[in-house]
């Protein structure tokens, strides 16, 4: 028996986002949901969880179905309010009063510190908002529990506590997750949907066999179309042929004929339907400025350490040779970004332990693409980057998905993967041979982590990155150095990594 069943669903926001789409979830599924930004995911997740309505179709719910959704944000009515208040209020001031353990149960599942817990939910960072979020879904012990980007702002060590979370929840708790984390979809799912405007796909498996699957499908998909169109093609040629004999000879039987062979003909070309091809949010492309040096950075057992001046870890002697893709990684707090930061001034004035070659020309780009706050609108944005006149800086910015509506419009107004890509954009502008990205994904869809992968590995630019996304360090890097303890290691296999970082 299902817990909720779509027939025939269709949404539409000015474009439909799906239509036609059927889904039926059961006990114990474990549902990956997967679009391009903007394309209903989240609209697909409110719709099931009764706060939104279909434009068209059927909702079917099992009696007594106990619903629950854990949103990208937090509700400004939760933002005064301490963690533990926040999580304690889903049970309502009945149960609450009764079962208040409840909350203290699910926060202790989260290894949410107790120092946490008492703090204010807008004093905290985006991951413990995240675990709040998931906490208050949790406690109300929901048969379906939907999750809105549940590893967005979370450290590697926070999506294993998240996955471990998930794994341990009640075997006949249903649970659908609308990510672009692949490694964590691989890690959660036993069944992908893809979500499309039109023929969603959904595979009773994981993220990667399922994409898999979704291309077999749209390239036989493809070939089915170009058939049909030849036949298609065959038929007219037969018909005008048949109507001009007709015609010569004065037989109704060829008008009749002629008239049959068209008839299949249109009936054929409307039925017939091209492969899906994605619509594109955005292009990323980067482009490098070729340099002749050799070592780019030299970094001489540098101490990385807090603003109050406690060391975090030191260095050693490494250094950075033009083409080099380094992935640094480490536990939330080790130093990351701190050591992103000290390199990023370094290159900019003199520092003793960090030298870079007269050559390097650098670009960068933090978690908060601060870099953005500078500029009132995209078009100012890249206006000012020396595009060549308006007209080439809005062909750009249509290239990177914002439309010419948006082109003007304040930048708060952009969505999160849009900021991503203006970001992106402008670091091509300036053509760096040397990138330092901290966490470069957060807010792209999977199909813009492909291409930025792409483009990172196609343009062959230098590269010292932080990412908690597995499935991009995977890709993308060359190189792996890794905070352990209080020194820098570089390692030559990822994998013990990444397992040693879950586990914390």
């Amino acid at each position: 028996m299902s817990l909720i069943a779509l027939k025939n669903v269709s949404l539409v926001r000015g474009a439909p986002l799906f239509t036609g789409l059927n889904l039926s979830l059961g006990k114990g599924d474990r549902l990956g949901l997967v679009a391009a930004n903007g394309r209903g995911k989240s609209s697909l997740l409110r719709l099931l969880a009764g706060a939104d309505d279909p434009t068209a179709g059927e909702v079917t719910t099992a009696r007594g179905l106990v619903v629950s959704l854990a949103p990208q944000d937090p509700p400004a009515e939760l933002l005064p309010m301490t963690l533990h208040a926040a999580v304690r209020s889903a049970l309502g001031a009945e149960v609450a009063e009764s079962e208040g353990w409840r909350a203290d149960v699910v926060l202790d599942d989260l290894a949410v510190p107790e120092e946490l817990r008492l703090q204010p939910v807008e004093a905290l960072s985006g991951g413990w908002q995240r675990a709040m979020l998931l906490a208050r879904a949790v406690v109300t012990e929901p048969d379906l529990l939907l999750l809105d980007e549940p590893t967005n702002h979370l450290d590697i060590g926070r999506i294993g506590v998240l996955e471990r979370f998930l794994a341990a929840l009640p075997r006949g708790c249903a649970v659908v997750a609308a990510s672009h984390d692949r490694a964590f979809l691989d890690a959660f799912s036993t069944r992908t949907l893809f979500l499309r405007p039109e023929n969603s796909a959904d595979f009773p498996r994981p993220y990667s066999a399922a994409s898999l699957a979704l291309d077999e499908r749209d390239a036989a998909e493809g070939r089915r179309f170009e058939n049909d169109m030849r036949r298609v093609k065959a038929l007219r040629r037969q018909a005008a042929k048949l109507k001009n004999i007709g015609i010569n000879s004065g037989s109704d039987l060829l008008v009749v004929k002629t008239r049959q062979l068209s008839e299949r003909a249109d009936k054929l070309e409307e039925g017939a339907r091209p492969a899906h091809q994605e619509r594109s949010s955005g292009a990323i492309r980067l482009a490098s400025s070729t340099t002749h040096a050799k070592a780019l950075v030299s970094i001489d057992d540098a101490t990385i350490a807090t603003p109050d001046g406690r060391a975090l870890f030191r260095t050693g002697r490494l250094w950075i040779e033009n083409g080099d893709r380094i992935a640094l990684l480490g536990p939330n707090g080790s130093g990351k970004t701190r050591f992103i930061d000290r390199v990023r001034t370094a290159l900019g004035g003199p520092d003793p332990h960090i030298r870079g070659a007269a050559s390097v020309k650098l670009g960068v780009s933090d978690q908060a693409l601060s870099q953005l706050d500078i500029w009132r609108t995209p078009w100012e944005a890249v206006t000012r980057s020396g595009t060549g006149g308006d007209q080439r800086a809005r062909a750009l910015l249509a290239g990177a998905g914002i439309a010419l509506d948006m082109q003007t419009a304040p930048l708060a107004r952009l969505s999160g993967g849009q900021r991503a890509r203006l970001a992106m954009l402008l670091l091509r502008l300036t053509e760096p041979n040397f990138y330092l990205l901290d966490e470069p994904t957060n807010h792209l869809d999977i199909e813009g982590q492909e291409v930025l992968e792409a483009e990172l590995i196609e343009q062959g630019a230098a590269c010292l990155l932080v990412s908690h996304d597995r499935a991009f360090v995977r890709a993308v890097a060359t190189r792996v150095w890794v905070i352990e303890g209080k020194r820098l290691v570089e390692v030559n296999d990822v994998g013990p990594v990444f397992d040693r970082l879950m586990a914390q």
